[in-house]
């Protein structure tokens, strides 16, 4: 399972989404990214995999960032939006 967290602007937590297959997840990301480089705000909606009634509608103009992870790797460290998580205890040490 891969997941595809959003970081939509004055949002403290990540939207997360579900792909079952490693190319679905990344042609969601790549679609986020092209959305983001656009610059023209557009609505997207989007589904999870995973639970299947789960949608969410984002304005692509709020979106900051995007992360593609494979839950299956079995990396248990990092929590959800991981590149946060490490700069939070890098700085704090």
């Amino acid at each position: 399972m891969f997941t595809i967290d959003i970081v939509l602007k004055n949002v403290p937590l990540p939207l997360g989404v579900d792909r079952k297959e490693a190319e679905a997840a990344q042609a969601l990301y790549q679609q986020l990214m092209d959305a983001m480089k656009a610059g023209s705000p557009q609505v997207m909606e989007l589904t999870c995999d995973r639970q299947t009634d789960k949608k969410v509608a984002i304005s692509t103009k709020e979106i900051i960032a995007v992360q593609l992870t494979d839950k299956d790797a079995g990396d248990t460290v990092t929590s959800r939006g991981g590149f946060f998580a490490q700069l939070v205890q890098q700085t704090s040490s």
